[in-house]
């Protein structure tokens, strides 16, 4: 029994990486948004070091914010036009529209 669930998870795994293959080109642009993100994150540590002023920490904080919705736009967006379609053509919308929505719950309030 434990070996039937040990061999369903990395097969499970294989095909759902299979099907997630994105562009050079937008995988290196969502890598250079988060290490922009990091940079600005360690900027935003350095102030509440050095005991600046909380306003302006919180306006630093929303702005990562923002620049993380933004970058959690493109992966979304990619994630349609590439996934989403994929799956649409290789008939197994259901399940990909599965993972979304489940995705989804977690990450929005």
């Amino acid at each position: 029994m434990t070996q039937g669930k040990v061999k369903a998870t990395p097969d499970h795994h294989h095909d759902h990486h299979h099907n997630h293959i994105h562009s050079e080109a937008s995988l290196k642009q969502i890598i250079n948004r988060l290490s922009r993100i990091e940079g600005h994150i360690r900027g935003v540590k350095t102030m509440v070091a050095e005991s600046r002023p909380c306003p302006e920490v919180l306006i630093q904080l929303a702005a990562v914010r923002g620049a993380i919705d933004r970058v959690s736009r493109l992966v979304l967006d990619e994630h349609l036009n590439e996934c989403v379609a994929r799956a649409a053509q290789e008939g197994n919308i259901e399940e990909e529209l599965q993972e979304l929505k489940s995705a989804l719950d977690r990450f929005l309030p």
